[in-house]
């Protein structure tokens, strides 16, 4: 189930200047960086069951869906960036939910023209049709090397088992009891009191049973026959919108990723329908190679801010998903556009940008994993379901909570979504099309080191990817990556958010117009590192969240 755009002639990622060489050695073991431990160990357990990254993906997104659920899952979609080393190929495998055949432009406003939240963030009609089912089968199908069903075995595991209720975990269900609570199916994360006994465990059944029914009759299974049935009579009973056609329609999509060439580095990234790669390729652009030369700090951050003041406020107006919208991506990505934008940059002063709304940007409910095999794959993926535990809707009979992905269309243009971003006809409601996403997986290679890196965040996907590939190439290690304070600007709100720890000569940035405001910290970064010139392995997980990271050094005569 899936459909292949690229190029005649592949990305051949090692072979380009600045690549890593096809002359080196591979890694001298397993590395991954993962959003909570027991995938972590899932993934390590495959690699050292024979599996190559591919089979590890499968089994780390599977175990993240249960282990996180509000964060991603079968009901969900995201972009997987695969590198496979005996082929030389990189590719984008584009997982991103569809809308329904039956969803039109005008979906979710109200009598008066107004965009009614609820009926976009909650219940089945805030989803769009879920796409991972369809990669793992994908990634068995094309890449992966073990079957389908031992990659999913320890998902079907925890599932069954239960999940220890973490504090993160108990949170976020009593964030979203009250949607719970409307629907029967989702009672699984209801809990009984709000002070549970510390040996309380989230039992999925009816997800294990789902998972089950894959890996023994294969990923098809979730799009065609009973299973499909049951999803779309349930949703429909609920007041969703899907079809027995939107399940047996999708299809993923190999895509080109976008490769950027500043300085001496080469990033590769997502291509749309995520809009970070655009948006990462015009701030480079808008930055030039100098910019990491500027000895002041508030010249340097000034500037930053002010290239992405101007490339989400592009985002809105360009960006939507490239098989219905005909975006000039080339012509966006250009240096000449670059100059373009940047014509009426002030160094003294700060562009102010209309203010067309009032709404903040908040921390996104994703997940991201890196992992690296023994043979030179990779794996860097971003997965979601949009917001927390999505929809909060669980198909009765299916344990499957359903993404709330739809919101990330543009409902009604200049009104502003989950995380703040506004957009444009490009990215309007239609049958069949995939949301913009921030969602951006990422490779950056840099003489003899590759760097795997991704985040959660909703819109502040895009400025911790930046900040994390600049942090790269200055050199600091993985723990550094992903442990260093943040900043972020989207254009509207026209604030610049940092966190606690953040060090900016703030003082300096707010007499040229900047406005700062302090935010709780946000993202949960993963990444791996191989140099091959030492043959060294680092890996980190970000302390802000309750991941972990793994490398296994591997016998080279194993």
């Amino acid at each position: 189930m899936f459909l292949v755009k690229r190029p005649a002639l592949l990305l051949c990622l090692f072979l380009l200047s600045g690549g890593l060489s096809t002359a080196s050695a591979n890694p001298p073991g397993h590395a991954l960086a993962t959003a909570h431990p027991a995938a972590t160990e899932a993934g390590l357990e495959i690699l050292n069951a024979g599996g190559n990254a591919f089979d590890a993906a499968i089994a780390v997104s599977a175990v993240l869906g249960i282990v996180e659920p509000y964060s991603s899952g079968i009901g969900g979609g995201g972009f997987f960036l695969l590198h496979d080393s005996a082929q030389n190929h990189t590719t984008m495998l584009d997982a991103r939910e569809r809308a329904p055949l039956a969803a039109h432009r005008d979906l979710y406003l109200d009598a008066d023209g107004n965009v009614d939240r609820d009926r976009a963030l909650n219940g089945p009609l805030a989803a769009g049709i879920p796409g991972i089912a369809a990669a793992w089968g994908h990634l068995a199908e094309h890449y992966a090397q073990l079957p389908l069903a031992r990659s999913l075995k320890s998902a079907i595991h925890h599932a069954r088992d239960g999940v220890p209720l973490n504090p993160k975990l108990q949170r976020a269900m009593a964030a979203r009891a009250e949607t719970f609570l409307r629907y029967p199916g989702s009672s699984v994360f209801v809990l009984d009191s709000p002070n549970p006994p510390p040996d309380t465990r989230v039992i999925q059944d009816g997800l294990a049973s789902t998972m089950a029914l894959l890996a023994e009759k294969g990923a098809q299974a979730f799009y065609r026959g009973p299973l499909a049935e049951t999803l779309v009579a349930e949703v429909r009973d609920a007041g969703g919108i899907w079809s027995l056609e939107d399940l047996e329609q999708y299809r993923v999509v190999e895509r080109e990723p976008i490769t950027i060439h500043w300085r001496d580095a080469e990033i590769v990234t997502a291509a749309l329908p995520s809009a970070t790669g655009v948006i990462l390729a015009q701030v480079f652009n808008m930055l030039g190679e100098d910019w990491l030369d500027e000895n002041r700090g508030d010249v340097r951050i000034h500037r930053l801010i002010e290239a992405l003041r101007r490339a989400y406020l592009e985002r809105a107006e360009h960006l939507g998903d490239p098989d219905h919208v005909d975006v000039p991506v080339e012509q966006l990505i250009s240096a000449d556009y670059a100059r373009e934008l940047m014509a009426d940059f002030d160094p003294e002063r700060a562009t102010s940008s209309q203010n067309l709304y009032t709404a903040e940007p908040e921390a996104g409910n994703t997940t991201h994993f890196s992992i690296l095999d023994r043979d030179g794959n990779w794996v860097s993926a971003t997965l979601s379901i949009n917001g927390l535990f999505g929809s909060g809707f669980i198909a009765p009979g299916t344990g499957i909570l359903l993404n709330n992905e739809m919101d990330d269309f543009s409902a009604k243009p200049g009104s502003p979504n989950l995380y703040g971003l506004v957009g444009s006809e490009a990215n309007a409601i239609a049958p069949g099309k995939r949301m913009l996403s921030s969602m951006a997986p990422t490779a950056v290679h840099r003489a003899n080191t590759l760097a795997l890196l991704g985040t959660p965040g909703g819109s502040r996907i895009t400025t911790m990817v930046m900040q994390g590939i600049l942090q790269f190439l200055q050199g600091a290690d993985a723990k550094s990556l992903v442990s260093s304070p943040r900043l972020h600007h989207q254009a509207l709100p026209d604030k610049v958010f940092i966190e606690p720890d953040t060090v900016v000569d703030q003082e300096r940035l707010e007499a040229k117009g900047h406005v700062f405001e302090v935010a709780e910290p946000w993202g949960n970064m993963q990444v791996v590192v191989w140099d091959t010139h030492e043959a060294r392995l680092d890996a980190a997980s970000d302390p802000r969240g309750l991941g972990s990271a793994k490398i296994e050094m591997l016998n080279i005569n194993d």
